[in-house]
């Protein structure tokens, strides 16, 4: 996967133009596909993070990243997130 994705922080866009600082958690496959993990990099202690899941697509040769619209695949991929970050603590 390229090194563009490497970084633990990212600026994402969403959908009303708003750019939001992310970090970077966990890149997982899932049937053949390659997603990433973000939180909002500036979360309080009190707040429950929402995960952002983003696939790595290719488009014009170039790898980017892409809103997952199946909510089937958005929830396997969380499950397997959480699964990791859950190993990873034991």
């Amino acid at each position: 996967m390229s090194e563009e994705f490497g970084n633990d922080l990212v600026t994402l866009t969403d959908e009303d133009g708003n750019e939001v600082e992310f970090e970077h958690i966990d890149t997982v496959e899932y049937k053949g596909e390659t997603y990433l993990a973000f939180i909002p990099a500036e979360l309080s202690l009190e707040e429950e993070a929402e995960v952002v899941i983003l696939q790595v697509v290719e488009e014009n040769g170039e790898e980017i990243l892409a809103s997952v619209e199946d909510d089937t695949i958005a929830d396997a991929v969380f499950d397997l997130v959480i699964e990791r970050a859950e190993a990873e603590e034991e």
